[in-house]
């Protein structure tokens, strides 16, 4: 009976000493996924307490966590927004029917706004998509120039300005006031360079080599931006941005829809 005694003894002892470890590997995985949560600003306790008590979150606690997660999800989004546009133009060897100035006017925009975001220390899901969208603009602008006439020389000192002047304003080091000025322009920036694709569309009776699928993803990320901002107190100049690329956005969708029926 004492072996056996002591082999229950010792079975009793892996069985306690299992639940210990599987309750520390509990603890952190937990306090990881804090850290993560903490990490990215997002605290679904309010949340997930109210459903433990059958009752449905109050707006208060729900809404700031989908602003958050909505965020993310224009970030994940926005890796791929204008891929759609990169493929039409590289498979088609065509840039018919588009703006070379609105792409670049957009590319110049994005710039402000991701540097001006930077500076304002806003929360990475407030502003985290427009990196990528600037990466792809430039691409975009880079595909423009390649599929275009040949360029001149005012294209190469648009091109030379730009990748000068940038360091310079990623960095923040040009005055607060003047910082301010061009956060201000960046509403006329991508107003002027929307407005060139509208009038080239109403010309044309056509939207040429624009995506559809690009577009739409533009209008849709758009307006989650304004609910989204609003969330995050951002600056009223910023929301105001905001509501202009949505209006004009809807515009160019309405003439993608309109002129394909034609």
């Amino acid at each position: 009976n004492k072996p056996e005694s002591n082999l229950k003894n010792k079975s009793n002892e892996e069985a306690t000493s299992f639940r210990f470890l599987r309750l520390e590997l509990q603890i952190h995985d937990r306090g990881r996924e804090e850290k993560t949560m903490d990490y990215l600003g997002i605290d679904p306790s309010c949340a997930i307490g109210s459903l433990r008590n059958g009752e449905f979150p109050a707006k208060d606690c729900l809404l700031p966590l989908i602003s958050k997660l909505l965020g993310y999800f224009l970030v994940a989004a926005s890796m791929t927004v204008k891929l759609p546009q990169i493929k039409k133009i590289v498979e088609n060897k065509s840039v018919r029917g588009l703006s070379v100035a609105a792409f670049e006017l957009e590319a110049v925009g994005y710039t402000i706004s991701l540097a001006y975001c930077l500076h304002k220390e806003l929360p990475f899901s407030a502003f985290g998509e427009v990196a990528f969208l600037l990466i792809q603009a430039l691409i975009l602008v880079a595909c423009v120039y390649y599929f275009s006439e040949p360029l001149s020389v005012s294209t190469w000192v648009k091109a030379a300005l730009y990748f000068a002047l940038a360091p310079t304003v990623f960095t923040g080091k040009i005055e607060p006031l003047v910082f301010e000025g061009l956060y201000a322009s960046k509403h006329l920036i991508f107003l002027s360079a929307r407005i060139p694709q509208i009038w080239k569309n109403f010309r044309n009776k056509s939207t040429g080599q624009l995506s559809f699928l690009t577009c739409l993803m533009n209008l849709g990320g758009s307006m989650a931006r304004v609910f989204t901002s609003i969330q995050v107190n951002a600056p009223f100049s910023m929301l105001i941005g905001i509501v202009l690329a949505v209006f004009t956005n809807g515009i160019i969708m309405s003439q993608i829809l309109l002129y394909r029926t034609r």
